[in-house]
């Protein structure tokens, strides 16, 4: 019966929200409201999640193909959401970051009524200032870097895209690493526990700006490109010296 009633009350809403913009509308600002404009023809009533692509179409005109919301809690919501993930114009299509349709307190609202459909983790609170970069960088190595390099700029893998980190938050990273986005797999903290995990952003942040001792960095493009250059440049300052030496001994 509730299930019912609150089908009934979301579908009341649709029309008022199938046309509304982030930021716009009597919705607009509360999250069920912009669950039902936004998110619910993918993930369904109540976040039950819609499997079947015989599904009617919703706000957003596609056919419902999203994943159950119940339980994920505000972790998950939260990096979808701060990172662009999501709202997904097409459900096939990897997630890519890009800036959030909505603003601060939207978010806010949204993660606070996914949170609402079912016990699931918080909005976690790293501490990076805690961490060990010099860890960081051997952890990441070991479980990072095969995707996203190990200068935390990203890859690509067979039919996705590793995103580069350079972008990411602290907190987005923590997130990610906990519920594995997309391809991603996920790290319970009996793999990665949250000081390991703080050494992980600690260099990912250093990573931001690195150190560059030998100087020209070269855009960090790796050893081998960085060795090709180094022999071009020695290789043109050894026909300058090779064409000096000649003038003087042909006088």
């Amino acid at each position: 019966m509730r299930r019912a009633l609150a089908a009934g009350a979301v579908a009341l809403a649709l029309p008022a929200a199938a046309g509304a913009q982030p930021g716009v509308g009597v919705n607009a600002k509360t999250g069920d409201g912009l669950y039902a404009a936004y998110c619910l023809s993918c993930h369904g009533v109540d976040g039950s999640g819609v499997t079947s692509t015989s599904h009617p179409r919703g706000v957003l005109d596609l056919e419902g193909l999203g994943p159950p919301l119940e339980g994920v809690g505000a972790r998950a919501a939260d990096f979808y959401l701060t990172t662009g993930y999501m709202p997904l114009a097409n459900p096939h299509d990897q997630p890519r970051r890009k800036k959030s349709p909505f603003d601060d307190h939207e978010i806010a609202a949204l993660v606070a009524y996914v949170a609402s459909l079912g016990r699931g983790p918080g909005v976690p609170h790293p501490q990076p200032q805690r961490g060990d970069v010099s860890s960081g960088l051997s952890l990441f190595t070991e479980h990072c870097a095969g995707c996203h390099q190990v200068d935390a700029e990203g890859g690509y893998l067979t039919n996705a895209v590793a995103p580069p980190l350079l972008q990411a938050t602290p907190v987005q990273i923590a997130e990610a690493v906990r519920i594995g986005p997309y391809l991603m797999p996920k790290f319970p903290a009996n793999q990665i526990s949250d000081a390991q995990l703080n050494s992980i952003i600690a260099y990912v942040q250093w990573a931001k700006h690195p150190d560059d001792p030998g100087g020209w960095s070269i855009g960090r493009i790796g050893p081998v490109p960085e060795g090709l250059v180094t022999w071009l440049i020695a290789a043109v300052a050894l026909v300058g010296c090779c064409l000096v030496i000649g003038r003087r001994f042909q006088r």
